[in-house]
């Protein structure tokens, strides 16, 4: 079947069918791409912006920048 025979028949699908082909769609991409899905109870260490100070004074400078743009 192609994409656009697809398409109408994906258009008939409950909100829950959708979620449910959208799931198995991006485990297939991931799949093909040797992507390892997230497990469920893993531990997953992601950078946070936390204690990060010098992003902060910089988005601070951004904001401090515009507010002076708009009411100049």
């Amino acid at each position: 079947m192609s994409v656009p025979e697809l398409l109408p028949a994906l258009k008939t699908l409950s909100r829950a069918e959708k979620l449910r082909g959208m799931q198995f769609l991006v485990q297939e991409l991931a799949r093909e791409e040797d992507v390892s899905p997230l497990q469920a109870g893993t531990t997953y260490h992601v950078w946070s912006p936390l204690n990060s100070h010098k992003a902060a004074q910089t988005l601070a400078t951004l904001l401090e920048d515009e507010q002076k743009e708009n009411h100049a």
